[in-house]
């Protein structure tokens, strides 16, 4: 499901609310899935409760799941994210944009990686 990098330089509750992001935009959470307890989340991971409630809530506030109080957090609607999150993405774009095209990256090859969806690794 989702896997812990100790030697990543991202905090360890950013690499799980990627994670939980990237199974829900892929589709292995559907909308309205339960998403595991925190406590759950965190025994499996083997990592404090703090920080997977501090990931459940970011994802939250992107619009990625919601909470029911006393039932736990489902995985929203794809119509449900937050506005502010598509505009930080569309930010951290055109940031990678300039600095790619200053770096000699051709509008050709940027158009090619965006049409191939950017999978290359």
């Amino acid at each position: 499901m989702i896997a812990i990098n100790y030697r990543d330089p991202r905090p360890i509750y950013e690499q799980v609310k990627f994670g939980l992001r990237r199974l829900i935009l892929t589709g292995v959470l559907n909308p309205d899935d339960k998403m595991p307890s925190v406590r759950e989340l965190s025994a499996q991971l083997a990592i404090n409760p703090n920080t997977v409630q501090r990931a459940y809530r970011e994802l939250e506030a992107e619009g990625y799941i919601y909470s029911v109080p006393g039932k736990g957090s489902f995985v929203a609607a794809d119509k449900q994210v937050d506005q502010s999150r598509i505009d930080t993405l569309l930010k951290q774009l055109d940031e990678a944009v300039t600095e790619l095209t200053f770096m000699g990256y051709s509008k050709e090859d940027l158009i090619r990686r965006i049409s191939e969806g950017g999978s290359q690794v």
